[in-house]
Formats: structure tokens, sequence, C-alpha cells
């Protein structure tokens, strides 16, 4: 799979969860959401924490490569994918904190989209340090 469909299908998944409107709530209390149910929230907690998953996973692959350790893989594709999918889980979690409505446990995504945000940022320092090591090796 190469790097631009890896964009591509971020920019799709980030689209996705950021065009769909939240429900509007007519009442002044929040319910909790069912376990079984999938509430829009939880829904981009989920997507922004596999997203920032993948980030960390190519962010820690493209450090391994730029180490020396694995492979002779191109160290900054894998860096800047990390950087931009970091950047998009960060950007997606702090939108599902922001528009969240009741605490942790409510079934409205903030635990997800506080994981999300701090995956994110792992990914981006993976990303970065491996791009920072890639221009003094290369």
């Amino acid at each position: 799979m190469s790097i631009r469909h890896v964009f591509v299908a971020a920019a799709l998944v980030g689209g996705f969860v950021l065009g769909s409107p939240p429900a509007a709530h007519a009442s002044v209390q929040p319910a909790a959401a069912s376990v079984h149910s999938m509430s829009p929230g939880r829904v981009g907690g989920i997507v922004a924490g596999v997203v920032a998953l993948v980030g960390v996973v190519l962010g820690g692959l493209a450090l391994a490569r730029s180490a020396g350790r694995l492979g002779t893989g191109d160290r900054r594709r894998g860096g800047v994918a990390a950087l931009v999918l970091g950047v998009i889980s960060m950007a997606v979690g702090g939108l599902v904190v922001a528009t969240a409505e009741g605490g942790l446990g409510t079934g409205n995504g903030l635990g997800g989209g506080i994981v999300a945000g701090a995956v994110g940022l792992v990914a981006v320092v993976l990303g970065g340090l491996a791009l920072a090591r890639s221009r003094h090796t290369g």
C-alpha cells in the first residue's frame, strides 16, 4: 500500500467524521448512550484512535528504518505519513472532545477523543524524529 493510498483513506475517513452534523438534542441534560448503540461521538473517537494508532505504527517503522535497524525503505515517507495521520487524529479527537455532551462514561466519545489526541501526539513526535534522523543519515 503506497503512502498516497494512506493519505486518501485518511482524508476520506476524516471527511466522513467531520462532515456528519451532530444530532440536535432538545433536552438540557444529555442522556447516556446505550452500551450497544454507536453514537456519532463514539464512532468519531474510534476512527480517530485507529488513525492515530496507524500513525504510531508508521512512525515507529520509519524511526527504526532511520536508525538502520529495519530494512532500507523510504524513511521520509513513513515520517510524513505519521505526521499527517497524527495531526488528523488530534484534530478529529479534539473535535469529538469539544462537541461531547456529558462527561466520561456517557457514551459520547469523550474518552476516545482524549486517547486519540494523546496517541496522535505520539505519532507526530515519532514522525518528526524519523524525519529529523532521515535528514542526518541520508
